[in-house]
């Protein structure tokens, strides 16, 4: 089933369970039973205030299809991606919350806009990020009929990611969980899963799932622990006969940073970047989005300016993995579904990706991606929404989204050829 304008939100039943809070850096998998309850917009724009959900603009999001002639149904898959807002983290930073009414960012309630997203989309795989109520989510997932593994992270944190599939539609072969804190980059953690279509034992398709450190000054972390991730996948796919790779998650990163073009071109020099600047995020603020106000310059910027090349060797070792290498490369030919597929100006940049995956008072901008390698292509998208529209609805999670993210989700097709070099299984490391 795909989305659309006419898709419903579907309601129900909500089970409730009993909070459990895995221990940190834990993993595990939960096989679910095999359709799950879960809903509910108001609020005030950075300019203008609503009195009432009547004025609140409603979220429609749109199925757009590619011009990609190939492949039948049953070559086909869909991937989404969502960070939904950890519910500790809704309410350690309330600040970031103060256009969104208590109602919609308390946990019961976005636990079912969450669900019945999920739900309306009925995507083969869904990977989330900041997951610090698992069970929870996994006894609703299990009535969709998901089956779903989780990585807490390590440190003080308590959320992590999950990654949930359709248990009749894929087997899970392999999986590995990824602790970056082991090889110095933080609590931040990953996961990498080798799938096989049912239908078709000869698809195989690695999953990647990742929550990339926040902290927009740390760049030479980000590019750490994303070249990691993309090592493991490469080794992953390797090993399963050269199987396709999808990497999803929040990157934290934009579009015009300097870690989305390593991502994209495969290979980053770092010292003609500014660390504190690789992943664009600073340039974010509401405000200076939707032009109320330009970033402005201070003696101490300018400062910052003449020593932007100035890295440390520890600094280099982290985003490169080697101090005396100033070049960052990686193995996959990797490209944004959604950049890949052409959407409305109104909801898309320049570099085709949309104009904003997240939206709360510190922060108007895209840090999310569905990222894919050879042997697949995206066959659709559900697009986001404008920025227009966010702007009325004031800042999110809201009635109908849950999160302070917007999910991705994207339908792919394995490309021709793709099969013969899928049809080993796995060798020998």
């Amino acid at each position: 089933m795909r989305c659309d304008a006419a898709s419903s939100w579907l309601y129900g039943r909500h089970v409730s369970v009993a909070p459990a809070i895995p221990t940190a850096g834990t993993s595990f998998l939960f096989l679910c039973r095999p359709a799950v309850s879960c809903c509910t917009n108001t609020p005030n724009p950075l300019k203008r205030r609503y009195s009432g959900s009547s004025h609140a603009p409603d979220i429609v999001r749109r199925w757009i299809q590619s011009d990609h002639p190939l492949a039948s149904q049953a070559d086909r898959f869909t991937v989404a991606s969502y960070n939904i807002l950890g519910d500790r983290n809704a309410f350690a930073h309330r600040d970031m919350y103060g256009n969104v009414p208590s109602m919609y960012l308390k946990w019961d309630h976005r636990k079912r806009v969450i669900c019945d997203e999920i739900s309306a989309w009925n995507s083969h795989i869904v990977c989330l990020q900041e997951v610090d109520k698992y069970l929870e989510l996994s006894n609703n997932l299990a009535k969709l009929g998901y089956a779903g593994s989780y990585k807490r992270r390590t440190g003080d944190t308590v959320d992590g990611c999950a990654t949930f599939w359709k248990s009749h539609n894929l087997r899970l072969l392999d999986e590995e969980s990824i602790e970056f804190k082991g090889y110095g980059l933080r609590d931040n953690v990953a996961q990498l899963s080798v799938f096989e279509m049912h239908k078709d034992k000869s698809r195989k398709l690695v999953i990647g799932n990742i929550h990339v450190l926040y902290s927009p000054s740390r760049g030479e972390i980000k590019l750490g622990q994303i070249r990691f991730l993309l090592s493991r996948a490469h080794i992953l796919s390797e090993r399963w006969g050269n199987a396709p790779v999808v990497l999803c998650g929040d990157f934290n990163s934009t579009p015009q940073s300097a870690i989305y073009k390593f991502l994209s071109t495969s290979e980053l020099n770092i010292m003609s970047y500014d660390r504190t600047e690789l992943s664009g995020q600073k340039s974010c603020h509401p405000a200076q989005v939707l032009g109320v106000k330009q970033r402005t310059s201070s003696p101490l910027n300018l400062i910052d300016g003449l020593l932007k090349h100035s890295w440390t060797d520890e600094e280099i070792r982290v985003a490169t993995g080697n101090s005396g290498s100033h070049s960052v490369v990686h193995p996959l030919k990797l490209n944004s579904s959604y950049a890949m597929v052409q959407g409305s100006t109104a909801t898309r940049g320049s570099s085709g990706e949309p104009l904003a995956t997240s939206y709360h008072s510190k922060f108007l901008g895209t840090v999310d991606y569905l990222w894919y390698s050879d042997g697949l292509v995206p066959t659709g998208v559900l697009d986001t929404v404008s920025l227009d529209t966010l702007q009325r609805i004031g800042s999110l999670p809201c009635k109908k989204v849950g999160s302070d993210h917007l999910a991705l989700v994207s339908e792919f097709a394995f490309t021709p050829g793709t099969k013969e070099g899928n049809n080993t299984t796995a060798s020998t490391i």
